[in-house]
């Protein structure tokens, strides 16, 4: 296995962030309301995990070991910056709606985590392709939890892309039942509801991938000898 289908699959499946590593529930949980916002943050979170890890490995060799973690914050807040002003100057309503969840992107584990567990150990392209995996893995949960919370809890799907993608996207949103509400799916427990059967969907398709991967064991078959006796006229 080549190290990019290594870190493809690490950061997509094997390690992924939010299934696995379990790092960053915050706004996994907090956001994951409707499609439009978990796409919002997860693109956001991409953007700053991509930057970060790529600038971390490029600095990994100038920054003392005695100021490593606030220098790494240094430069994830900085992406965070940019991320939060480029939301705010072309989506500014989804930015209004996000609201406290962008800054606190700083804060997420799985970001900061990386960034010392590899992008601050690793060259510039396999840190920034490590990057690129993680985001793409936490964004994809993110981004299924949304649709899974938005479809059972208001019986729609893409509902207000505007938001995100400008006038283009308003008739982008799917009705399947109308005038239908699942509280329970659109407030936090519905969150951890969701994020659990995930969770445990992975486990099982993990284990009976396992399961399928072990040799079967397959008991020789025993030889009979039969014994003929006669008499030779």
């Amino acid at each position: 296995m080549s190290q990019w289908t290594q870190l493809s699959r690490e950061g997509l499946w094997t390690n992924n962030p939010a299934l696995v590593q379990l790092l960053g529930l915050c706004p996994l949980l907090a956001v994951s309301a409707t499609v439009v916002n978990a796409l919002g943050l997860a693109l956001a979170t991409l953007l700053v995990l991509v930057g970060a890890s790529t600038t971390i490995s490029l600095i990994r060799h100038q920054v003392p070991s005695a100021v490593r973690l606030p220098a790494f914050v240094m430069v994830i807040a900085a992406f965070v910056t940019c991320a939060e002003q480029l939301m705010a100057a072309f989506a500014y309503s989804l930015y209004q709606i996000l609201g406290i969840f962008i800054p606190l992107i700083v804060t997420n584990c799985a970001i900061l985590g990386r960034a010392d567990a590899f992008a601050s150990r690793q060259p510039v392209l396999p840190a920034a392709i490590d990057g690129l995996m993680m985001g793409l893995g936490f964004g994809a949960v993110l981004v299924l939890m949304g649709a899974i919370r938005e479809l059972v809890g208001q019986g729609t799907l893409f509902s207000d892309m505007a938001l995100l993608f400008g006038p283009v996207a308003a008739h982008w949103q799917i009705t399947l039942v109308a005038d239908y509400q699942f509280l329970f799916f659109i407030l936090p427990p519905g969150a951890f509801f969701v994020a659990g059967l995930l969770i445990a969907l992975k486990n099982v398709l993990d284990q009976r991938r396992a399961a399928r991967a072990q040799p079967v064991n397959i008991a020789p078959r025993a030889e009979r000898r039969v014994r003929v006796t006669g008499t030779i006229k």
